[in-house]
């Protein structure tokens, strides 16, 4: 997930809004994209799917064009392949509001968050309505190969490999990657990733919060779980010294989980990979990915850092 973008890219640093430090301005890996839902780990009720799709999900035969026709799906429904379980990106709720779409394969179910607000973004651009598509982020590329959905939009990032199987669009997001440690934790005062030299660190697996973590020396690199949910429960647990975040949702991290610190890296001392939000979509739907940069593009970065900020504000404690 290490693709620039052609906005300025948003210092995780130094933003004075919600989800990185201080609300730093994300998964993934995307970035995946990606991963983060802040919630207690005492509190892990999110639903993930298993294989490419989610219960529920249906293979329609109107699945996306291989040729370029500059139409995904049947034209009219977009289906947004999220896991709905990844605030502020993603997340399901029960209350429809402004913020919302439905969830295909959840009754009563809706999805909102910063991906959710381009996805109605790029729906309008392709004159299409937007509807999520809740399955596991591991299966959000065989998905979209095969039809389940037209488009990811997850917080999942353009990495060289995903590259090899879709196609992505210009990023609509970038933020970074940080640590969380329980309180009392001899590394809660580490200034650098040297510090964490001999730590056990667990990430989330098929996401850069999981490579990411070979940027620290020396490191005790612990086999990946599922989901953020189960990296902050393993943490709880004292499986793990660390789990790598990403720093846009620091605060929504501390606040629904009071007892981690998040680690306050030196200057240059943390990590140096950055993480682009990307929608992916099918191999050769040029017309189509052109659409989606354009309407990407004419979203300024004061208007998507106020949406990021207000996702934050909105997600699930």
């Amino acid at each position: 997930m290490t693709q620039k973008h052609d906005f300025e890219q948003i210092n995780p640093q130094t933003n004075a809004s919600g989800r990185d430090a201080a609300r730093q301005l994300s998964r993934r890996g995307f970035l995946k994209v990606s991963g983060m839902t802040a919630i207690t780990a005492a509190g892990l009720t999110f639903l993930t799917a298993c294989g490419p799709a989610a219960q529920g999900t249906s293979d329609k035969s109107s699945s996306s064009s291989k040729s370029d026709t500059g139409v995904l799906g049947d034209g009219k429904t977009l289906r947004v392949g999220m896991e709905a379980a990844y605030a502020p990106y993603n997340w399901q709720t029960t209350q429809e509001s402004e913020y919302t779409i439905p969830i295909e394969n959840v009754d009563g179910a809706y999805a909102d968050g910063y991906d959710v607000q381009f996805a109605k973004i790029v729906g309008k651009a392709l004159d299409m309505e937007p509807v999520a598509v809740k399955m596991s982020f591991s299966g959000l590329i065989d998905a979209l190969n095969n039809g389940q959905i037209d488009v990811i939009i997850a917080g999942m990032s353009a990495t060289k490999e995903r590259k090899q199987s879709i196609d992505f669009s210009k990023p609509y997001f970038v933020g970074g990657f940080g640590l969380l440690v329980k309180k009392g934790s001899k590394y809660a005062g580490a200034k650098s990733l040297e510090d964490f030299s001999g730590a056990a660190v667990l990430g989330q697996k098929d996401t850069m919060l999981d490579t990411v973590i070979d940027e620290i020396p020396g490191v005790n690199h612990l086999t990946p779980v599922d989901s953020v949910p189960n990296q902050l429960s393993q943490l709880d647990q004292g499986t793990c010294d660390a789990i790598t975040y990403n720093t846009e949702n620091t605060n929504g991290f501390l606040r629904a989980n009071p007892d981690l610190v998040a680690i306050q890296f030196e200057k240059g001392k943390g990590f140096k990979e950055t993480v682009p939000a990307n929608v992916g979509l099918t191999k050769g739907q040029k017309k189509v990915l052109a659409k989606i940069n354009k309407a990407i593009a004419a979203v300024d970065q004061d208007t998507r850092t106020k949406m990021f900020d207000a996702a934050v504000e909105r997600q699930p404690s």
